[in-house]
């Protein structure tokens, strides 16, 4: 959320102007107000894997008309998502509790913002690097002991924040919002000593920016305005003033605006207006709001009616998403839309209290899924690639990957009929199955031949019986979660075939005369539990052993 700036003195802000041919720079030179952190000992233990694992999802039915049946509730569902990790908070001090605010996904970092409730200013940055699926990295933190980040975008070397501090605090800060800009090293660390580049704006915080070339755009809220500002040192390029910026996009030469006092305000990248689209929804008082350009269509972050889509070319509502609701877990916060992100086919949608929900997107219409189980308050999330990153709170950053297929693991598994059925799947003695896909299943036993090509998650345990018991997957497998671990049973003279990547959130159980074959060189395993090996067990084959855990 943001704030609104309070009238009492926070501790004295003190600048230092250092001046060159180019450009101006403020360095705050009290060392207690910025602290940086680019330590990978210290930063380790942010990462959290105590809830990774394999994520359920509550389908939706209300939202999407699904006719409830025992049989359509033991189908194996769509969307097997699994939780990496989290990256706790920024903490100062043992009392200050951060939540997480914007995500920026460049390459292989995430680049995390964070600020605090209440009137006081407090704020951090991280930087992550999440290019090991397996184990991403905190490599640089900077906490701000006098200022909010609401709002960030990486650019050519340099990150981009925004936010809001106290100015009557400062001796240098012409308003509240403001901008800055801070070099960012090769292997992902902050740089202060080049100094701190800041640029100011009218309102009372600012919201969000867009990095577009050589200008940043920068919108503020509370009697603010949408500014340009020229990278190179901050000089106001252009700037018009609006009642209550909250969030902006760019495509094709046009910037959207949203305001919360009117609904979408249409630019050319010349401030000009071009076309306003009125909204009824209250988008409340100093929250954040985001819109996006989906093709023709802008997306639009609506409070407790969801997610707004309207038509560029005619201006009109083509319809709402509605926030889906999981009645086994109680909200946690306000039940509004805040963030939306797109991803080929799906549609997350940050919703506060009522966490994160999956829509799919079927072209002229989107139609909710259901709600993806993670802890937390969603203030906003991302997704790129594989990968989603939603900003949760207290509960920090929650990186979900998304397990699709490769497209070379899609040609491989093309030649196999898609599996369809239950959620509890048992192949019997005798059996010879395969099949492909990506899907959720509750548990999985082979007392036959199984062939599995895909992408898979399994909550549950995994039996491969005695004797004649045969599992072989290609592609991606993953068990389990760490709060709730279980285990692959491999049993006596019974064999799991394994080309790809094996996640086991517990333990891999081998009884005596057991076989786990690797095909290939590119298998991967990851245990977080135990492998337990009995007498004449065969190992054959390459893999990295993630854990260390053979």
């Amino acid at each position: 959320m943001f704030k609104r700036v309070p009238y009492s003195l926070m501790a004295l802000l003190v600048f230092f102007v250092a001046c060159s041919d180019e450009t101006t720079v403020f360095v705050d030179e009290q060392q207690e107000n910025l602290v940086l952190e680019n330590d990978l000992v210290e930063l380790s233990g942010s990462i959290s894997f105590e809830n990774s694992g394999v994520l359920d999802i509550f389908e939706d039915e209300q939202n999407t008309n699904k006719q409830f049946s025992a049989a359509k509730a033991d189908e194996a569902g769509d969307y097997p998502i699994t939780l990496v990790a989290q990256v706790n908070p920024p903490s100062y001090g043992g009392s200050t509790v951060l939540t997480a605010t914007h995500v920026d996904v460049d390459g292989d970092y995430a680049y995390v913002s964070y600020n605090v409730a209440g009137e006081d200013f407090f704020g951090a940055i991280d930087i992550i690097n999440v290019s090991d699926p397996h184990n991403p990295v905190v490599t640089s933190r900077l906490i701000y002991l006098n200022s909010d980040i609401n709002s960030l975008q990486y650019s050519d070397g340099y990150l981009y924040a925004v936010g809001g501090l106290n100015k009557e605090a400062s001796l240098t800060a012409s308003s509240s919002s403001f901008v800055t800009k801070i070099r960012i090293n090769a292997g992902g660390t902050m740089d202060l000593s080049a100094g701190v580049l800041y640029g100011y704006q009218p309102g009372d915080n600012a919201t969000d920016v867009q990095v577009d070339g050589k200008e940043v755009y920068v919108t503020s809220g509370k009697d603010g305005s949408v500014t340009i500002y020229d990278t190179k040192d901050f000089d106001v390029k252009k700037e018009e003033l609006f009642s209550d910026l909250r969030s902006l996009a760019f495509s094709n030469n046009k910037v959207a605006l949203l305001d919360a006092s009117f609904g979408l305000r249409i630019l050319d990248d010349n401030l000009k207006t071009k076309k306003e689209i009125a909204i009824s929804s209250d988008f409340g008082d100093y929250t954040k709001r985001t819109i996006d350009f989906i093709d023709d269509k802008i997306v639009v972050a609506e409070g407790s009616k969801g997610v707004g889509l309207y038509s560029y070319s005619s201006g009109t509502r083509l319809q709402y998403i509605p926030i889906s609701i999981d009645p086994n877990n109680s909200a946690t916060g306000d039940v509004v839309n805040n963030a939306v992100a797109f991803n080929k086919d799906i549609i997350l949608m940050a919703n506060g209290g009522a966490g994160l929900s999956l829509s799919e997107d079927r072209g002229p219409s989107a139609a909710p899924y259901g709600v993806i189980q993670i802890n937390g308050s969603v203030n906003y999330v991302e997704s790129k690639g594989d990968y989603a990153f939603a900003a949760s709170g207290a509960e920090g950053l929650q990186i979900i990957k998304l397990n699709r297929l490769s497209q070379s693991l899609a040609a491989t598994c093309a030649t196999l009929p898609e599996y369809i059925g239950t959620s509890k799947l048992v192949i019997n003695d005798g059996q010879d199955i395969a099949f492909r896909g990506a899907k959720r299943f509750n548990s999985i036993q082979v007392e036959g031949s199984l062939l599995m090509c895909g992408s898979w998650t399994v909550i549950n345990d995994v039996d491969i019986k005695m004797v004649s018991g045969l599992l072989e997957m290609n592609g991606n497998l993953l068990v389990g979660r760490n709060r709730k671990r279980k285990e692959i049973k491999i049993e006596e003279g019974a064999t799991l075939r394994i080309e790809g990547d094996l996640t086991i959130y517990g333990d891999l159980d081998l009884k005596d005369g057991s076989t786990i074959e690797f095909i290939g060189t590119d298998s991967v395993v990851n245990i977080f539990g135990e492998v337990k090996m009995g007498d004449n067990v065969t190992i054959e084959g390459e893999f990295d052993d993630v854990q260390n855990k053979f």
